[in-house]
């Protein structure tokens, strides 16, 4: 196999070389794959065992404490910055979280009873929507049934069908929408304020809250998970920073183009395309299409008008807000972060795509540190070129 000529019976030593090489790169490859099967695999048996509907009740009784450590956790550069002007500790917090309130109320004032009154404009229209937009299918069963002479009354009956299933639950399930959501808006306004109160007092000694947490840590590791979380927070808190800036300026284009082109409850469909908007490559979408729809249905005008508002905002995010205020966070590959968003999508819902971005962003600052720490992959490639045999 690896002789020169058929009457050379000498082995070929650099054709040798490169099939172990090739060997050994290989198996590098089947490495990977047996751990991203092994993730697969964990993540599907916790989610037939209900492990993480266990896991998500448990995460809804604390998820105060959740809320005051984020919140802690953006305000401490504020009120690090503040204090190192001559103010203490306690008085920055409080002058940060006074400034928080009133901004919250401030908001709150302004957008909380006309964001309410589209609420309720949307639910109790819903029904008059969606006969609309029954009328609008069956116009355009029709004139596709005129144009290519096909009988698409199937398609159509079992289309009117959903749609009246629809109008019937949302009538029948109105009330209980209605309660459903006041107990939503009451649950998490209380979840909040015991989150600002948890977060101002976890703010008063922030600092050291990661010293408490390395006492539990033998005292050889404290430098590489002090390195360790220092990066990882430093790419968090640019993630988190640059989405919410984004979440805001993409709420104020949407909702004013929504509202030049007439559509009904702007600034409603202004915030979902915001907040959907998280979801890379796929939010934008899942953000407009129903904004689109009940456009469409209300006026064709008015839909040919949110499909350009959703498309020139989409524009203005992809093409300058994400470049100038993201930068390049996350530095990820376009199918990376698109095979996690399948992934994560598959097992937790659009709660895991929201989360896929981040969470593998993590993962790859915690295996690049390792490699720097340890040369782990260096280790690798020396081990493959060193492994040659010679004559």
């Amino acid at each position: 196999m690896f002789g020169r000529k058929k009457e050379d019976k000498s082995i070929d030593y650099p054709r040798l070389n490169e099939v172990i090489k090739l060997t050994r790169d290989i198996l590098k490859i089947v490495l990977i794959l047996i751990v991203f099967v092994l993730i697969v695999l964990g993540s599907y048996i916790l989610r037939e065992w209900k492990i993480f509907d266990i896991i998500g009740t448990i995460l809804g009784i604390i998820s105060p404490f959740f809320i005051g450590i984020v919140i802690a956790w953006l305000f401490d550069p504020i009120v690090t910055f503040i204090s190192k002007r001559g103010l203490n500790r306690l008085l920055s917090t409080a002058i940060v979280f006074v400034l928080f309130i009133a901004l919250v109320a401030v908001g709150g004032t302004l957008i909380a009873p006309s964001l309410g009154e589209q609420i309720n404009e949307i639910i109790t229209t819903a029904p008059s929507v969606i006969d609309n937009l029954t009328g609008f299918f069956n116009n355009f069963i029709n004139n596709l049934s005129n144009v290519y002479g096909y009988d698409f009354d199937i398609v159509r009956a079992n289309v009117i069908e959903i749609f009246n299933n629809l109008v019937l639950s949302i009538t029948v399930d109105l009330p209980t929408m209605l309660i459903n959501i006041v107990k939503a808006i009451i649950n998490g306004g209380i979840n909040f304020i015991f989150g600002l109160f948890i977060a101002f007092y976890l703010l008063l000694d922030f600092r050291n809250v990661r010293k408490h947490l390395l006492t539990f840590v033998p005292k050889r590791l404290h430098d590489e998970i002090i390195g360790l979380t220092d990066r990882l927070n430093s790419m968090l808190r640019n993630y988190v920073q640059g989405t919410l800036i984004i979440m805001f300026l993409l709420f104020i284009c949407q909702s004013v183009g929504f509202t030049l082109a007439g559509l009904r409850a702007p600034l409603v469909f202004g915030l979902f395309c915001a907040i959907t908007n998280i979801i890379p490559y796929f939010g934008p979408y899942i953000g407009g299409i129903p904004a689109i729809i009940v456009g469409f249905t209300m006026d064709p005008l008015i839909g040919v008008f949110c499909l350009v508002s959703v498309i020139t905002c989409q524009f203005l995010e992809s093409y300058f807000l994400n470049p100038v205020v993201m930068s390049k966070t996350m530095k990820l590959h376009p199918v990376t972060i698109m095979i996690g968003l399948l992934i994560f999508g598959h097992f937790f819902g659009i709660l895991g795509m929201i989360l896929s971005t981040p969470v593998i962003s993590c993962a790859k600052v915690v295996i690049l540190y390792l490699n720097e720490k340890y040369q782990l992959l260096n280790m690798i490639n020396e081990e493959n070129d060193n492994i040659e045999i010679k004559e």
